[in-house]
């Protein structure tokens, strides 16, 4: 009996150690646990993109027009335009950088003679500081040029323009204004501007307002830039751009006029219609007619309508 005692007495005894160190054990491992929590956190490596909002679209305009044996007559013709849009704006706290990529190209065949149709690059990028809900001070750097060579057609004999002749580049600090999500007026005056003609042949001839032989000639004035952008109706997108430059060392009573309109009709997921229009007056560019003879500045004025592929990305 006293040995039954003296049994049961040991075992009570190892349980509440055991229990003792096992209690001490798992406080031990969920202090641990915390405390390795929290170091991961802090230590993460992890970036966080969500200040960054991209947006992106890749789109193909097709138009083709055939006869056979039609009465009225008629020339066979066919099109394609190629064109890239892309957003990528970003915003923390009182700090904003917005960017804009427009990338367009396109030709046409007209009964096997090939001509361009569209040639764009158009890049801005502006830094903002917020001043207030709707006021922003900023840094707008643009560029602007063309992919290949272009022609005065049915003129096929010299170009009149070709990549980075000519080239416009610029950049100015000013004050952003933005009353909405849809409307944004930016105002520069004091912006420096380069006129780049990078190729001998173009730079001679001197038709984009420098001096026979000049590369680049040098714009100081202010400028203007208005951007809306709203879907005006169901799957119907609006988007305009204007663009005015007030040359102080040339002819300041002259404003560079750079318009730019887009409608954009959404069919489905895939399929979209755009109409699109091009208005530009430089004094400084030369207009000729096609056979080379200058008739001096006009207002250049291009408008575009197809339907085809569209993906955003």
């Amino acid at each position: 009996m006293q040995k039954s005692i003296t049994l049961v007495c040991a075992v009570v005894i190892g349980l509440n150690l055991y229990a003792q160190e096992d209690s001490t054990y798992w406080k031990n491992t969920t202090e641990f646990q915390k405390q390795f929590n929290n170091v991961s956190t802090e230590l993460s490596t992890e970036k966080d993109t969500t200040y960054w909002i991209k947006e992106g679209e890749f789109s193909i305009q097709l138009n083709q027009v055939s006869f056979r044996n039609w009465a009225a007559g008629g020339i066979n013709s066919y099109a394609a335009v190629f064109g890239i849009n892309y957003d990528f704006n970003y915003a923390k706290g009182k700090k904003t950088w917005d960017n804009k990529l427009v990338l367009s190209y396109g030709n046409q065949s007209l009964d096997g003679d090939l001509r361009k149709t569209s040639d764009k690059i158009d890049f801005a990028s502006k830094f903002g500081y917020t001043l207030s809900s709707k006021a922003y001070f900023g840094v707008l750097f643009s560029l602007k040029s063309q992919f290949t060579k272009g022609f005065n057609y049915p003129n096929t004999a010299n170009y009149i323009s070709k990549f980075a002749a000519p080239l416009y580049s610029g950049i100015g600090p000013g004050i952003d204004y933005k009353p909405n999500k849809y409307l944004s007026v930016f105002v520069a005056p004091a912006t420096i501007q380069w006129v780049i003609i990078s190729d001998e042949y173009l730079s001679e001839i001197g038709v984009f307002g420098n001096e026979a032989g000049q590369k680049v000639r040098t714009q100081f004035g202010a400028a203007v830039k208005m951007h809306y952008k709203k879907e005006i109706a169901k799957n119907i997108v609006f988007d305009t751009k204007l663009e005015l430059f007030f040359d102080y060392l040339k002819n300041p009573q002259n404003i560079i006029v750079n318009w730019t309109g887009e409608l954009n009709l959404k069919v489905n997921k895939f399929i979209s219609a755009k109409f699109s229009a091009d208005l530009i007056y430089d004094h400084n560019i030369i207009i000729s007619n096609e056979n080379g003879i200058p008739l001096g500045p006009r207002t250049q004025f291009k408008e575009m309508f197809g339907a085809g592929l569209s993906v955003k990305f």
